[in-house]
């Protein structure tokens, strides 16, 4: 099927393989155990304290059964474990409940979850749920969220979103990427953790809530299978040659205007806004991380885009970018 967008989701699961540690102090001695590798101690300390309904422990056992640690590998208990949890609002679980559910091809189970997950910043969950609206996979397609989900989860590093975001720049329209980055924004701003520009952090905040590194994980082919996530072709209103791109305007700058965007070569896209000043507010912001570039401002339609170039490559483009978020090579 052309223009298949794939996502490896044992990774995802097996990734972040963390264990949460209150003061409960059996959950406690639990992850210590944990941490020094003695995983079946640990299960043997977590299980009363789940099945007395304790969220912590219940979430460490599924994750004991998800990784195969002091337990086989098994997933319909893992699952089972997760969803005790989930339903008590344990955050974790919440986004890891749903992983499996669509690992196990419930996907409209999973859907609610991954929503519920993705709304809080979870970046696995917003990389599936981004493609799932995609794809239009047991939910209604809508390109400029699926979008804005996989910038806020690339921002993140997460795993594979860079690879499919960059799928997804040769497969949306320029007007509905320049949509999904003013959600991605929205997103941020409802999340209350802004990591894009103007305001670019480092990523970390403190939770009251210790967590335990468990050490990395490999995938076991033995144990079902990689389930992959395909993208339909584009509908056929969507299939021009390429995505029509306004006519280029000369970029207004405060005493001289700026070079348009030239025919050819690449540039990076930073943003796209209806108030123009706030493009122009946005580079003052951002310039020094793009020595030896220029920027235009432009319009298309309603807003003004922020592009800063050229550069001789994708590749270029996107090694431009650095830690600058969002940040979108294209090709006008």
């Amino acid at each position: 099927m052309r223009n298949a967008l794939i996502l490896g989701m044992a990774g995802l699961l097996l990734a972040g393989g963390a264990v949460a540690a209150p003061a409960v102090a059996d959950v406690r001695e639990g992850v210590d155990a944990w941490s020094r590798g003695e995983y079946k101690k640990a299960v043997d300390q977590w299980r009363p304290a789940a099945i007395a309904g304790d969220a912590d422990a219940q979430f460490n056992l599924g994750q004991a059964y998800s990784l195969g640690r002091g337990v086989p590998v098994d997933i319909p208990m893992a699952e089972s474990w997760f969803r005790k949890a989930a339903l008590q609002g344990h955050a974790e679980a919440e986004a890891k409940y749903g992983l499996v559910l669509f690992d196990q091809k419930k996907r409209a189970e999973a859907l609610p979850w991954l929503e519920k997950a993705a709304k809080r910043g979870e970046p696995r969950a917003q990389l599936v749920l981004g493609t799932m609206l995609f794809n239009g996979d047991s939910v209604a397609k809508d390109w400029p969220r699926a979008y804005a989900l996989l910038v806020r989860s690339a921002a993140a590093s997460t795993p594979g979103a860079s690879e499919v975001q960059a799928q997804m720049d040769t497969l949306i329209p320029t007007e509905q990427r320049q949509q999904g980055l003013m959600l991605a924004r929205q997103y941020e701003a409802e999340a209350q953790r802004p990591q894009l520009p103007p305001e670019i952090s480092g990523r970390g905040t403190s939770t009251a809530m210790r967590a335990t590194d468990l050490p990395p994980s490999q995938y076991d082919p033995s144990v079902g299978n990689r389930p992959q996530i395909v993208a339909l072709a584009p509908p056929p209103a969507a299939k021009p040659t390429k995505p029509r791109v306004p006519p280029r305007a000369a970029a207004v700058a405060e005493a001289a205007p700026a070079p348009a965007v030239g025919r050819g070569g690449w540039h990076v896209q930073l943003g796209a806004f209806g108030d123009p000043g706030n493009a122009r507010k946005l580079w003052g912001q951002v310039s020094g991380r793009f020595a030896g570039a220029s920027v235009s401002y432009v319009k298309s339609g309603a807003l003004t885009r922020v592009l800063v170039g050229p550069y001789p490559s994708r590749a270029a483009a996107a090694a431009a970018c650095g830690a600058v978020r969002p940040c979108v090579p294209v090709n006008p």
